[in-house]
């Protein structure tokens, strides 16, 4: 008959950590964390700052490109707070009513907390991709602030 047992090593230390082993390793975990942790907190701010205007530069790319594909206006509105709606002239008469068509109504905060929206304008695309009632929109928070600018031509810049 085999012997079916494995060999066990001579030496009971080889077994695994000593209790000084792992309480080492667990305060340098413990102290790069809490080294770690406040520089990750400071930056937060400034990553949401940069999501919000992603977005809302996105937003108005697709109002544009939503006026040339439907041949229609597309007029952004900036509301009171932290929203803005994206509604076309579904009736064609020319002017773009507040919420006409299929509006999409985005608030800033569900994404981006502590982020703030004004805008001087409530800007309009036109079937052409050019846009009037030209805007500059600022988003801030404690990081700092972003203007998005809409030029004449249609072009959408974050500064």
């Amino acid at each position: 008959m085999t012997n079916l047992l494995v060999d066990l090593p001579k030496n009971r230390n080889q077994l695994g950590f000593t209790v000084t082993e792992l309480v080492i390793v667990t305060a340098l975990i413990s102290i790069l964390a809490v080294i770690g942790i406040p520089s990750i907190m400071n930056e937060i701010p400034k990553y949401r700052l940069n999501g919000a205007a992603r977005q809302i530069v996105g937003d108005l790319m697709e109002a544009r490109m939503k006026a040339t594909r439907l041949n229609r206006k597309v007029k952004i509105y900036f509301t009171v707070g932290n929203e803005y709606k994206v509604c076309d002239d579904i009736d064609n008469n020319g002017t773009v009513d507040d919420c006409e068509g299929n509006a999409k109504i985005v608030n800033i905060q569900n994404n981006f907390t502590g982020v703030t929206l004004s805008s001087n304008n409530n800007p309009i695309f036109n079937p052409r991709g050019t846009a009037s009632n030209l805007a500059t929109i600022n988003v801030a928070n404690s990081a700092g602030t972003k203007y998005i600018t809409i030029a004449i031509t249609g072009r959408v810049r974050v500064s």
